[in-house]
């Protein structure tokens, strides 16, 4: 399908509240996009914030460690950037993520760097954007008129989405990217670096990913699948409404359809009246 018939995920302005939607109450609707590095999570993401009215991306990169307590590897003695307990200021995610569902507005000092990596565009049909994207404003505005309550759709995008319990427990919808461990390697080895919170490029050092990135991916999410196997293991039964979307065997149109259809869903479930 040419270009002209498709729709790339290009950055879009994050929605800031008007002075007069101060008193409006919210309903925040926190959407977890997850998966490995390199697995198409953020693009995805930028796709479903292009469809759904008043919604935000929240890239999980903001909650960083500072580079000087990311602790050293025990091992191979370099900066472990992928290990859950110490990669991810997990208190500070909590406390964000909290205040974000509690006041539906997201703090002035929020800031990302993920516009800086470098990301493959891949498009989706017009059709499929333009189809959700009216569904779910017709959708919204009649759920608003009934309901005095202002949707806001909250994106949140990262590579340990689903290890803090305190975090899973904000996310009202979960998905799971998951991509076969050579695709992500050539993925990754592909990439020229990670810009950090400071504003420096971190570049993998030689067999990073071996060593370090994918051992902690495994490590992170083993407790999702059945007999802990993520590279091919069903979800196992306490994996608390986890979607797995298998990205290598569908577009991305199929993605953001399959996504939709489930948002659309739990929408109904969070307000009845949709039905």
């Amino acid at each position: 399908m040419s270009d002209e018939h498709t729709t790339s995920p290009q950055p879009a302005a994050q929605p800031a509240p008007r002075a007069d939607e101060q008193d409006v109450p919210t309903k925040v609707i926190f959407v977890g996009v997850g998966g490995a590095t390199c697995s198409g999570k953020t693009t995805l993401a930028k796709h479903l914030r292009r469809i759904l009215p008043n919604s935000v991306i929240i890239h999980q990169d903001v909650r960083y460690s500072p580079m000087e307590e990311v602790p050293l590897h025990p091992v191979h003695g370099v900066q472990d950037w992928d290990s859950a307990p110490g990669a991810i200021s997990w208190a500070r995610m909590v406390t964000f993520l909290r205040h974000v569902k509690e006041t539906g507005v997201i703090p002035p000092d929020h800031r990302s760097h993920d516009h800086l990596n470098e990301q493959q565009v891949v498009p989706v049909p017009d059709e499929l954007a333009d189809k959700w994207r009216a569904h779910f404003q017709a959708l919204q505005q009649k759920l608003e008129a009934e309901t005095k309550e202002k949707i806001i759709w909250g994106l949140v995008d990262g590579f340990l989405l689903y290890w803090n319990h305190d975090v899973v427990d904000q996310l009202d919808v979960k998905f799971f990217l998951r991509v076969p461990h050579d695709a992500l390697k050539k993925r990754r080895h592909d990439r020229h670096g990670y810009h950090t919170a400071e504003g420096a490029l971190w570049r993998d050092p030689p067999q990073y990913w071996e060593n370090i990135v994918y051992p902690a991916y495994v490590e992170a999410h083993r407790h999702l699948f059945v007999d802990g196997d993520v590279e091919h293991g069903k979800l196992a039964s306490d994996a608390d409404k986890l979607v797995l979307l298998e990205t290598l065997e569908m577009t991305m149109g199929n993605a953001v359809e399959k996504c939709c259809s489930v948002l659309d869903g739990a929408l109904g479930e969070l307000h009845p009246t949709a039905d």
